[in-house]
């Protein structure tokens, strides 16, 4: 067998068996077959996709290439959310203790911030002490004791995604649908769940810039992980705007304690809510999104889910005492603010403008290498549909160093869109997707 003609054969529209799928695989993670040649595969598969039989077989043989989280002797039911990224998307930290406390384990391997979107591991890591690479053992302390861990992908869990990851990165091939199906389903299968609620961004914001594009997404992954013997739900949700009232790693662990004390941001707890609703149906726990969503508000209303988070903290090495001191203080020296540029209704602010600028600011990252900033970005005082005068301070932007403030303020400043009449309301969820 030869790369070469496998990649012939894909260029040409044509179906991939599972063992030439194997054999690349294979082939590539043991280092026999190089980056160029994959490289090309990649750009086949971008542009001539791949039916739901080759990317059932691509994700099986990501997974096989490394090792599975052995969750065996804890008892479930295993249930993860996976979001495709967005700007302020926070969710992972309140969502994860809440369905926890309603009975569920959440075994959530997470990412870090790329690009425009921001990364759960890096909000994470801003607690003082925290640790989000944990060992197997540890893992499984997190979900027998809180009901849920948050650990990041190691070089052992599908190490061919980490390597073909990489490489889309480089190729321009991320946007591919059968390879972002891949992707998502080989880790979220290894680190042991067994149901999976998926939050599908679409908009500015978003990978997915359309509807439609989203929810040939929704459907691939649903259909995918079915296919592999999983209960999987997507949820299609608005990224057109930044989510909640703050973009930045600190910034938004501090919104994610708000929720989790039953005041945080309307669109924050309305998502968080109707995702946890989903996971508790899809664990077999409740009968219905609507029973999934009140079990979820009852824990909050408790304080069982803070509790969770919070001895969560403390068991990845976290400093509970100064988290909760730093609230509301820790920000960067380095400050300005983005005003009005007129007087008028907020029609929008740009999700992916403002990801951008978070990312000069010290939000996010360009490589993989780039260091991020944990007491930077924005906070919003004035959202969609606000009333503002001119001059009025719609954000406070925090930056590393002074140089980084003036890109991230012109570019925000071009992400705000003002005019005369208030904007109608827009629906946050969008279409909800379940297999056949």
């Amino acid at each position: 067998m030869r790369v070469v003609d496998i990649i012939m054969k894909k260029r040409s529209g044509l179906e991939l068996s599972d063992e030439e799928i194997r054999f690349v695989i294979e082939g590539y993670v043991a280092g026999e077959i190089p980056d160029y040649q994959v490289s090309a595969l990649l750009m086949a598969i971008f542009f001539k996709g791949m039916t739901p039989e080759e990317t059932a077989s691509l994700t099986t043989h990501m997974l096989n290439s490394g090792e599975v989280m052995d969750l065996s002797g804890i008892p479930g039911p295993f249930v993860d959310k996976h979001s495709t990224g967005g700007v302020g998307d926070k969710i992972s930290l309140p969502l994860a203790p809440i369905v926890a406390a309603c009975g569920a384990k959440v075994p959530m391997m997470s990412g870090r911030a790329l690009g425009h979107t921001g990364g759960t591991l890096d909000k994470l890591e801003s607690i003082p002490g925290y640790n989000a690479t944990l060992s197997q053992a540890q893992f499984r302390q997190g979900l027998e004791h809180e009901g849920f861990a948050m650990t990041g992908q190691t070089a052992k869990i599908v190490p061919a995604d980490k390597k073909l990851y990489a490489l889309r990165d480089v190729t321009a091939t991320v946007e591919s649908i059968p390879l972002i199906t891949a992707s998502i389903l080989s880790k979220k299968v290894a680190e042991g769940a067994q149901s999976l609620v998926l939050d599908v961004k679409c908009g500015p914001g978003a990978f997915m810039k359309t509807l439609a594009d989203a929810k040939a997404l929704a459907r691939s992954l649903v259909d995918t992980g079915s296919s592999m013997g999983k209960k999987v739900v997507a949820v299609i949700t608005d990224m057109s705007e930044p989510l909640g009232l703050t973009v930045g790693n600190f910034f938004e662990v501090e919104e994610a304690l708000d929720c989790l004390e039953n005041h945080g941001p309307a669109d924050v707890m309305e998502l968080t809510y109707r995702l946890g609703g989903w996971m508790l149906v899809t664990a077999n726990l409740v009968p219905s999104v609507e029973e999934g969503e009140k079990r979820c508000k009852e824990a909050v209303a408790s304080g069982k889910a803070r509790e969770l988070f919070l001895a969560n903290v403390a068991r990845q090495g976290g400093d509970v005492q100064q988290l909760l001191n730093l609230r509301g203080k820790y920000r960067s020296s380095h400050k300005t603010v983005l005003r009005a540029a007129q007087g008028g209704y907020i029609q929008s602010i740009d999700a992916w403008k403002i990801g951008l600028a978070g990312v000069y600011l010290g939000v996010g990252r360009n490589t993989t290498s780039d260091k991020v900033s944990p007491d930077v970005g924005f906070i919003f005082r004035k959202v969609r549909g606000d009333r503002v005068e001119k001059d009025d301070v719609i954000a406070e932007v925090y930056g590393k160093d002074e140089a980084s403030l003036l890109p991230a303020l012109e570019l925000s400043n071009t992400a705000v869109t003002i005019g005369v009449n208030k904007p109608a309301p827009t629906p946050l969820i969008l279409e909800e997707i379940s297999a056949s």
